[in-house]
């Protein structure tokens, strides 16, 4: 019992940190709306997409939750979407964090002995995981905020929209790709968790 409230509380704290470094990611993010002709790439979502692998399902969905909070304020109560954007857009990425992490533990990542093999593996699961939020985004603009609001999406926003966050969750894929390759990265967490290389292939 002992040992499991450790594992928790270190899992907790994991899931602070990585929504803590989600919230950063997003507020650097929007340097690029200030700054005339940048592009702004969010990429806020890695955090959630490691929490989810690392750390499990659990964590994944609440580090979903706390990197969706300062997106739901500014593009909720201080944009168009009022309180349904501060509760829709954190619900969105902890759908994100869920799924990864599921994911994760269904295609055994970390059981894999080969770390290009992970590797390989992490971009298609990392672009799967996209999908339930992807779906829900577009019930949001589509369908929920014109029903709860007196604003109408035109569809070729939300096929902009669409669009620029598939090719940042690709962007992503390729970045959690080069984390599950990085045999120093893996150790390290794996050390924070205090799992041992005979009990965790993920030292591999």
């Amino acid at each position: 019992m002992l040992c499991r409230t450790k594992l928790n509380t270190k899992k907790l704290a994991f899931t602070i940190m990585m929504g803590a470094l989600g919230s950063c990611l997003f507020l650097i993010s929007q340097i690029g709306q200030i700054i005339p002709g940048a592009v702004a790439i969010d990429l806020s979502l890695l955090a959630v997409f490691i929490a989810g692998i690392y750390a499990g399902p659990k964590s994944g969905f609440f580090t979903g939750l706390i990197a969706g909070i300062l997106p739901g304020i500014l593009f909720g109560p201080m944009g168009t979407g009022g309180a349904l954007g501060l509760i829709a857009l954190p619900l969105g990425k902890s759908f994100t964090g869920l799924t990864i992490g599921l994911l994760a533990n269904g295609f055994k990542i970390h059981s894999i002995d080969k770390n290009v093999h992970r590797a390989i593996l992490g971009i298609p699961t990392t672009l799967l995981a996209y999908i339930p939020e992807g779906v829900f985004t577009c019930v949001y603009f589509i369908a929920l905020l014109p029903l709860f609001l007196d604003i109408t999406i035109a569809n070729a926003i939300v096929v902009t929209i669409m669009t620029k966050a598939v090719i940042e969750v690709a962007a992503m894929s390729i970045i959690i790709a080069i984390l599950l390759y990085n045999k120093p990265f893996n150790k390290f967490i794996a050390a924070y968790f205090d799992q041992t290389t005979k009990n965790q292939s993920i030292n591999q």
